[in-house]
């Protein structure tokens, strides 16, 4: 799956694509990735799929509204029958594609809808010359299809789904209760329940940790703190902010092969349970990022 296109995060000032909509695109649908590469044969551009044993494809476009007037558009599959096939592989190219009509079943388990929308019978039909076939958001029998097409959805539980570098950046929960902004073209994953958000010249990994002892925030905190380096004053914040956390932050440089790399480390620590989160990052102008990153962390009670 590729999204595009990707983008720089705002919080530096880096240039970012037009947000207005972000484009996904699934590379197969699902069921091929369980046969050999040999079995696939893809044909009219990458618009056409037949899947030896496996059924025939068409690749559609699958348009979701977002909160913040953004649009999403999936480039996924749609599993059609032989006729349906060969007629639009005859028609692909030619000025009759603008009349192409295909109906099917939807071919990728897509979240945050996941396996309720695989196999949702769906019809797509050309819009444009250019384009392949959109999914017609009044042709479906599918209710929850239907939905999808029309109504609003709440931008950041549909984007947290898509661990790809997004062009806007994305609140991201942590567990029930503590959440992070996920900054603008950083890919996101959770290895070993640490989260981790990357890009070419930035990482974030952040842990969340429980407090197996009655102590206060600050107590709590200066046990996360044991065998810290030291650094100057000028390196290091505390701020008390509302709902009772508790934040500090330091952040320190050295040289490793000649390159000068950066390092911020932030906790969020409130009455039993904290947030500990690293930024690491090869420009010194990045600092302002690292602390927006380090007070995006909330904790919803």
């Amino acid at each position: 799956m590729t999204i595009s296109p990707a983008a720089a995060c705002t919080c530096c000032g880096a240039p970012i694509a037009d947000t207005d909509r972000i484009d996904v695109r699934f590379g197969l649908p699902d069921v091929a990735f369980e046969l050999p590469e040999s079995d696939r044969e893809l044909s009219n551009g990458g618009g056409l799929l037949r899947l030896a044993g496996g059924g025939t494809y068409v690749r559609c476009l699958l348009p979701v509204r977002l909160t913040g007037d953004l649009e999403f558009v999936l480039g996924t599959w749609m599993r059609i029958d032989e006729s349906d096939f060969e007629h639009a592989r005859e028609v692909w190219e030619t000025p009759a594609y603008a009349g192409l009509v295909v109906a099917g079943t939807l071919a990728n388990a897509i979240r945050p809808w996941g396996d309720e929308l695989l196999g949702a019978p769906a019809t797509a039909l050309v819009r444009s010359r250019d384009q392949i076939p959109w999914v017609d958001s009044s042709a479906s029998a599918d209710g929850l299809l239907n939905r999808i097409l029309q109504d609003t959805w709440q931008r950041d539980e549909v984007l947290r789904c898509f661990g790809h570098p997004l062009p806007v950046a994305i609140r991201t929960p942590l567990d029930r209760q503590w959440s992070v902004e996920r900054s603008a073209g950083l890919s996101g994953r959770v290895v070993d329940g640490t989260s981790e958000f990357s890009g070419p010249d930035r990482a974030v990994y952040i842990d969340r940790l429980n407090d197996d002892r009655d102590r206060t925030p600050e107590e709590f905190l200066a046990a996360l703190l044991e065998g810290a380096p030291e650094v100057p004053a000028a390196q290091r914040l505390t701020e008390h902010t509302p709902g009772g956390v508790l934040r500090h932050a330091f952040w320190q440089s050295e040289t490793v092969d000649g390159q000068e790399r950066h390092q911020f480390y932030g906790y969020a620590v409130s009455p039993g349970a904290a947030v500990m989160l690293g930024c690491f990052y090869g420009d010194a102008e990045l600092l302002p990022w690292a602390r927006h990153v380090w007070r995006s962390v909330t904790l919803e009670r």
